[in-house]
């Protein structure tokens, strides 16, 4: 096995690309040859499981498929094309009209979500359709030829944190963490999540704090290229 082998657990921050993240190691570590468990958004931040070297990344399969956890912070009563706040806005609520949805029908919304489902594909994704991905097709505006696919998925769990009234800024966030299956789009629970409540909602910020049994917080040895859980920031790319 070479010595520049092993898994390195990365804490991507919000504003670049797994893809970026990716290259700098790469570059950082002399190897070639790494991958990942599971991409990030360029919004999202936190764990990213990378794969250093052949040994480890013939195993990508096996750890793609591991459960997840997030935290997420949604805004209600704002709707854009890419489910999150990054994309272009397309639909908005009053303040009066959040102030008629109360916390225990945001509580009830979010866990009639929890269980086995069907979930539609976001169409700024790289998931592929006809050799192209997604988000391709949606930025050429050619989505609406296309029917969106869907996927099993299954939320193990869904904690509701705080409902968050900002009458200055007459904003409403809603913090929540959720351990889902491996393939859910946490962009899409949220859209959803905006249709059942009525009044629309997108992903305002998104954290990834477990794959399987690595969690964000970890700080044991998991790669022999550094002695721990390792940190980086956009300056240090």
């Amino acid at each position: 096995m070479s010595k520049k082998a092993g898994m390195l657990l990365v804490d991507k921050p919000s504003g670049i690309s797994s893809h970026t993240v990716v290259n700098w190691a790469r570059k950082a570590f002399g190897v070639k040859k790494i991958g990942h468990t599971g991409t990030l958004d360029p919004l999202a931040s936190g764990l990213l499981v990378l794969l250093v070297s052949r040994e480890y990344t013939k195993l990508q399969d096996t750890y793609l498929k591991q459960d997840k956890e997030y935290f997420v912070v949604a805004e209600l009563g704002v709707v854009s094309d890419t489910f999150d706040r990054m994309g272009r806005v397309e639909q908005t609520a009053t303040y009066d009209e959040l102030a008629l949805v109360t916390q225990s029908q945001i509580d009830s919304a979010l866990h009639a979500f929890v269980g086995e489902s069907l979930q539609t594909v976001p169409a700024f994704s790289a998931v592929k359709i006809a050799g192209e991905k997604l988000y391709d097709l949606a930025r050429k505006g050619n989505i609406d030829t296309f029917d969106l696919p869907t996927r099993s998925i299954t939320l193990t769990n869904i904690v509701l944190h705080s409902v968050m009234r900002d009458g200055q800024q007459k904003k409403v966030f809603v913090t929540f963490s959720v351990g889902c299956s491996s393939g859910t789009y946490v962009r899409s629970l949220v859209q959803d999540f905006g249709v059942t409540l009525g009044c629309g909602a997108l992903v305002s910020e998104l954290r990834r704090e477990r794959i399987g049994t690595f969690c964000i917080q970890d700080e044991q040895t998991i790669c022999p290229v550094v002695p721990k859980r390792f940190h980086i920031t956009k300056k240090s790319l």
